[in-house]
């Protein structure tokens, strides 16, 4: 009983909105105005090496990150978004 209660309210909290330079730990990361998965290893992140993921566009969107695990099963991403009314786009 308790752990259902804990899963409930781990699974409601609030997923900070990020724009795609504040990105500065590993994770999933969701773009909210297009639905696309973004997946940063903590080797995309190294300080001095060439980035190994760019995004450019004119528009900004604001990033969500749906897991801290990289690597999250796309059924779980998917989860996250439809419970914070976002539409997934993978």
């Amino acid at each position: 009983m308790a752990e259902a209660k804990l899963a409930s309210i781990q699974r409601h909290h609030t997923l900070q909105q990020l724009a795609w330079d504040e990105i500065n730990e590993p994770g999933a990361y969701v773009e909210v105005a297009t639905g696309t998965l973004y997946r940063v290893p903590k080797e995309g992140l190294l300080v001095g090496a060439s980035p190994l993921i760019r995004k450019q566009s004119t528009v900004e969107s604001p990033f969500i990150q749906v897991s801290k695990n990289p690597f999250v099963l796309e059924l779980e991403a998917r989860m996250i978004c439809a419970e914070h009314n976002i539409q997934p786009n993978f």
